[in-house]
């Protein structure tokens, strides 16, 4: 006789995360037992903290999750698109908590003021994300938006998705950011390239690109201190 594999309705209320949560906090709950309540249900074999556990297990970890896209969450076996969409909202949720500095923005004064506030978030990324920072006169940030997810090693992004961008939330200047997975923050031609296009087109639609920082693994390097913009 096949070994039935147990599912939440087996557990004891008490041992339950939504349960444990209440009567314990947030703190006292595994990453398994959080994604499940993101996750909500299991499947007919298994519960919501097996299918948690599963998808820990396919992702390798907390980091991996926040790269995996809606289409390889869904994927996984148990995870339709309801439930990616569950998870990668109560992702984004958390990664704008952890960039959060209060009810006052941040002021960016020089580079490393900037590089200290995307490092934590794009060090550990396994492709390329070309991020924005949209500032105001005071060069304190309106807002943050990635604009391209690119391949292990590639970054698609164009002027006009930028500056519709900086247009839409009426910013004074810009920073732009990209990391580079292999940990190697050293700009590559085609990074100079792009650099330039974007500041010849901010000076055409009078928003001004004041720097593009490349991100690495605990490093980075500023396209404007090295002179190349």
């Amino acid at each position: 006789m096949e070994e039935r594999q147990y599912v939440l309705r087996d557990v004891p209320n008490e041992d339950r995360p939504r349960e444990r949560m209440i009567a314990r906090g947030a703190e006292a709950l595994s990453h398994a037992e959080l994604l499940a309540i993101l996750l909500r249900t299991g499947t007919k074999r298994e519960s919501a903290v097996l299918l948690a556990a599963h998808l820990l297990h396919k992702c390798g970890s907390l980091q991996g999750l926040v790269d995996m896209s809606i289409d390889e969450l869904t994927a996984i076996r148990g995870i339709g698109p309801a439930k990616a969409v569950q998870l990668k909202a109560g992702v984004e949720l958390g990664r704008r908590l952890a960039r959060s500095r209060g009810a006052s923005s941040p002021a960016i004064h020089r580079p490393a003021d900037a590089a200290q506030l995307l490092m934590e978030e794009m060090r550990y990324l396994k492709r390329e994300h070309f991020v924005c920072l949209f500032l105001n006169t005071k060069n304190h940030i309106i807002t943050q938006e990635t604009l391209s997810v690119g391949t292990l090693n590639a970054s698609l992004v164009h002027p006009r998705e930028v500056f519709r961008a900086a247009i839409r939330c009426s910013c004074a200047s810009i920073i732009c950011a990209h990391n580079h997975p292999s940990g190697d923050p050293t700009p590559s031609p085609e990074d100079i390239a792009l650099t330039r296009r974007l500041q010849e087109a901010g000076e055409l639609v009078g928003i001004s690109l004041l720097d593009h920082l490349v991100i690495g693994d605990n490093r980075f390097i500023s396209l404007k201190e090295q002179g190349l913009m």
